[in-house]
């Protein structure tokens, strides 16, 4: 997988964590917002190590 689908991943797990506080599904934004700030320190460590 490319950057730029890392990065689009990164987003829609963002945007969709908003979405679901907004709604008021606040364990599974939860969930979404970790799992996007999880994924986006691998992506960025990754990248720093090569």
């Amino acid at each position: 997988m490319n950057n730029f689908r890392k990065d689009i991943l990164i987003g829609l797990m963002f945007i969709a964590g908003i979405w679901s506080f907004i709604s008021g599904e606040f364990i599974f934004s939860t969930v979404l917002f970790a799992g996007s700030a999880i994924y986006s320190n691998i992506v960025i460590r990754a990248q720093l190590k090569s």
